[in-house]
């Protein structure tokens, strides 16, 4: 039986500092403000408690451990550098994969040198091996789906077959099958382990598949908690106390942020996850038919913002799309200068990722203190002359209050219909990632500024400064 390995003092020491750079680099992310800082602090945090292990586990050389820092830190600032603001939900997808990658390796290389030399794990080793290997996979391959989906690669919208569910079920009973086998017989051939390896990473493919493009904020989330957990699994394995600190941490953290979006939807994890959202919900809702829009020109949207006291920007995913979010500011600019107020609603779940929104205004250097969540922007719509909605559509479909047979029917939503004024930028009358259409858009004090939001919002900006 394997023996536990005992840490230094120093690595114990430098381990519990990791710690308190972790809870104090997480409780930092609580706010947009401060959440650059806490992902530094965080940072700084994984670097002391990685070098500590290398330096306590002599695993490799001195020389080694310094590539090793200079070729990843290269390649992680390469990837930061290089992605769009609007490929950041499909970044972090993949980076939860690349981690689960990880604790896949660790903890298959650890089953396969306990098994040819013919030990035995403790009965707990053994469960948190399997468990490793069945999550690692299971969360790799479904980031990878998930980071397809968001980069367009293959549709965003559910993907299901005849017996789907089924085949899933029976992928999932292997795979404790497998697991069971494994833990009580070491010596068992690999050719079990390589089977429990293979239908992990099925499991991931088949759980992401059927879920659509609107619900991958949940999904994003979802998926970095099974990652903290796939981390913590490992740190029982190789019995490192800082990996199974810092993975409860993304694992609890994960799950409590899922929760809160599931809420701000009004639907459970389980509906999320396993309704396959987005499918055939055009039927349900309401009819189109005989409604008619109202379009604007840039130049009479202009003279609305121009004079108006109080104006609520509600960005969504089409903002980013665009890039447009440095016009925004800029209009909002523009509207300050003239005595106006400018203020921005973000919906939890806007965008493809849990504050997507938050940092691409903030990458706009739109002031930290004119973000309002929605529990503390919605009163404010009352007396809104003008919300500016750009590039959202579901958050803010009406349907959700007053049509019953709606997808959305009870989802919390922003209140852009209750402003003296709507101007919406939109390519075209296209449903949302809901699959139905936007009561908004047809109300009778909403406007369409149809076009591309970069062109309309460049527009409106010439237009405003041009009046007097």
């Amino acid at each position: 039986m394997t023996e536990p390995t005992l840490l230094s003092t120093q690595t114990l020491l430098a381990y519990l500092v990791a710690a308190g750079f972790f809870i104090v680099g997480l409780k930092r992310l609580n706010s947009p403000a401060t959440a650059r800082l806490g992902n530094t602090i965080s940072g700084i945090g994984m670097a002391i408690a990685v070098i500590a292990t290398l330096l306590d586990k002599k695993v490799v050389t001195y020389g080694t451990i310094a590539a090793g820092l200079v070729v990843g830190g290269a390649v992680g600032l390469f990837m930061a550098r290089r992605a769009k603001m609007t490929e950041m939900p499909q970044l972090v997808a993949l980076l939860h994969g690349i981690g689960s990658l990880a604790a896949l390796i660790v903890a298959g290389a650890e089953y396969i040198r306990v098994a040819q030399a013919h030990d035995q794990m403790a009965l707990a080793s053994g469960i948190a091996t399997q468990v490793s290997i069945a999550i690692g996979g299971f969360t790799f391959s479904g980031s990878i789906i998930a980071f397809a989906k968001l980069h367009e690669i293959m549709t965003g919208k559910p993907i299901l077959f005849p017996g789907m569910r089924f085949v899933t079920g029976l992928t999932l009973l292997g795979i404790i099958v497998f697991g069971y086998a494994q833990v009580h017989a070491f010596a068992a051939p690999l050719d079990v382990f390589y089977g429990a390896v293979g239908l992990s990473l099925l499991l991931g493919v088949l759980f992401v598949l059927p879920i659509g493009g609107a619900d991958m904020p949940v999904v994003i989330s979802v998926l970095n908690s099974s990652a903290g957990v796939a981390a913590a699994m490992v740190g029982f394995v190789i019995q490192n106390p800082i990996l199974i600190l810092s993975g409860s941490l993304i694992g609890s953290a994960g799950i409590i942020l899922s929760q809160i979006m599931c809420r701000a939807m009004n639907r459970s994890l389980t509906n999320v996850l396993f309704s396959a959202f987005g499918t055939a919900t055009a039927k349900s809702a309401k009819s189109s038919a005989g409604l008619t829009v109202k379009s604007i020109t840039p130049e009479d949207a202009a003279m609305q913002l121009a004079y108006a006291q109080l104006v609520i920007v509600v960005p969504g995913y089409g903002l980013a799309v665009a890039q447009a979010q440095h016009l925004v500011r800029e209009l909002g600019d523009l509207i300050e200068k003239r005595g106006g107020e400018v203020r921005y609603a973000v919906h939890p779940v806007a965008g493809r990722m849990p504050g997507h929104m938050n940092v691409v205004l903030a990458e706009a250097n739109v002031a930290y203190d004119k973000l309002f969540e929605m529990e503390a922007i919605n009163d404010e719509f009352d007396r809104a002359d003008v919300a500016l909605v750009v590039g959202a559509n579901d958050v803010v479909n009406p349907a959700a209050r007053t049509d019953p047979t709606s997808p959305i029917y009870g989802m919390p939503i922003l209140n852009a219909d209750h402003a003296k004024s709507c101007i919406v930028l939109k390519r075209g009358m296209s449903a949302g990632f809901a699959g139905i259409e936007n009561e908004l858009f047809y109300a009778g004090k909403t406007w369409m500024l149809f076009g591309d939001a970069k062109a309309s919002l460049t527009k409106l900006v010439a237009e405003i400064k041009g009046i007097a």
